[in-house]
């Protein structure tokens, strides 16, 4: 009997759906890390906001991030999934429920829809660490939004490496790209909310 990640490793080259965990994992890490820096940026440029505000809206995005990614995906990977199993069934012309495709076909939008759904809310979370640290009392070389800021922007870059990697190109020229839509997200922040 194969062990558990094997099996899933497995599953996944069964339903060839390695493609859909990364991209999930990268397009919903970089709009947590995004909507985090927006959610920042906005906090810098308002009015002064304590610290626990600061923490628990941004808390409160990171968390319902994480559930819509869950929620949307496993919905959406359910009825693909259940429509690929039948077409496979119809095609046999026979029930593969007890079969690895029926495994797949339950097992599969499970790990989806958690890759979907902890990578926003993981990485938002990493990001509100010198927020945590600060209110904490844990001194900070820098303003604790000022650090969560940096936190953001080298997470964009490193997801931009991992997709550089996948896609076998220049894993810094893929990590300066997504280093840019970040500034140029910030820039925008600046400049609708800061005036």
């Amino acid at each position: 009997m194969r062990k558990p990640v094997e099996y899933v490793k497995f599953l996944l080259h069964l339903t060839r759906t390695h493609g859909i965990v990364r991209r999930y994992f990268v397009v919903n890490g970089f709009d947590g890390a995004l909507t985090m820096l927006g959610l920042i940026m906005g906090f810098m440029i308002s009015s002064p906001a304590s610290l626990s505000v600061i923490i628990n809206a941004c808390l409160g995005a990171a968390i319902a991030l994480g559930v819509s990614g869950v929620s949307s995906a496993y919905v959406s990977e359910v009825a693909e999934r259940k429509r690929a199993l039948t077409k496979l069934e119809d095609a046999m012309v026979c029930d593969l429920q007890d079969s690895a495709h029926g495994d797949a076909a339950r097992w599969v939008p499970i790990l989806i829809a958690l890759v979907n759904g902890l990578a926003p809310l993981v990485i938002s979370l990493l990001i509100l660490t010198p927020l945590w640290l600060s209110a904490a009392g844990v001194p900070l070389p820098l303003s604790p939004l000022y650090v969560s800021i940096t936190v953001a922007l080298i997470l964009i870059f490193l997801l931009g490496v991992f997709l550089g990697r996948i896609s076998e190109v220049s894993w810094w020229r893929s990590g300066i790209q997504t280093l840019l839509i970040a500034l140029v997200t910030a820039i925008l922040i600046y400049l609708v909310v800061g005036f």
